[in-house]
């Protein structure tokens, strides 16, 4: 099977100098689910901004075969879509209604197809009824399964989310896995939460300094000790 993300020897430095990526490689198939974690300044973020075309990165990223580059950037969007750690940076439109349809709209579809994908959209995060509501009065789980439909309404093959329990109580934590669960999109999951990491993503990569230090079974690097403790996960 041929990945749907290829990245290879991806580098990024920071406007002051700072290295932030160093030599990036990494494949992920369709249907993958695989968890990016690493301490704080490991560069995950910034590896999610790389792959959805927000940073200008050197190196190859490839998207279903097809080379990243300014001029495919419009197209791959709608293919793989970035959900940010807060939704406030994702939801700025006066209605719910209307924040999931800026995507689809921003590509000229038709009325009827910008309509049904929100429809869809929000239906697939179960935030139907609030269609009408205000995105500033929701909590903060139902902002973030929102956001969430923003990228599901471009239906995208592949979703890039940066630590989305962040900020959440446990139940919202809980309804937040069992949305992810549900999902069909290829997923690369950036996060702190390591249980959130074993309980959604089969595999497991750690990123340190900008580099991957592992990539494998995630059951097997969570039950590694050492090895977390040594890159400042517990």
């Amino acid at each position: 099977m041929n990945p749907f993300l290829e990245v290879e020897n991806l580098t990024y430095t920071y406007p002051d100098g700072r290295p932030a990526l160093r030599g990036i490689g990494l494949k992920i198939l369709p249907g993958e689910r695989v968890a990016l974690v690493g301490p704080n300044g490991a560069g995950k973020s910034t590896l999610l901004l790389a792959l959805a075309g927000i940073l200008r990165a050197e190196g190859r990223i490839l998207v279903d075969g097809t080379l990243l580059t300014p001029a495919s950037l419009p197209r791959l969007r709608a293919r793989i879509g970035l959900v940010f750690q807060l939704p406030d940076d994702q939801l700025f439109s006066p209605t719910v209604y209307e924040d999931v349809a800026f995507a689809p709209l921003y590509q000229d579809l038709p009325p009827g197809e910008v309509h049904a994908r929100v429809e869809e959209a929000l239906a697939g995060v179960g935030m139907q009824a609030f269609a009408g509501r205000m995105p500033h009065h929701l909590s903060m789980g139902e902002k973030k399964r929102v956001a969430i439909a923003t990228v599901l309404a471009m239906r995208p093959a592949m979703l890039l989310l940066d630590e989305p329990s962040a900020g959440l109580d446990p139940r919202g934590r809980r309804e937040l896995i069992s949305l992810l669960n549900g999902l069909p999109q290829t997923l690369l999951i950036a996060t702190h939460d390591l249980d959130l990491a074993g309980r959604l993503c089969p595999r497991m990569v750690i990123l340190d300094g900008g580099q991957i230090v592992a990539d494998g079974e995630s059951r097997a690097l969570l039950a590694d000790a050492d090895l977390l403790a040594a890159h400042g996960l517990v």
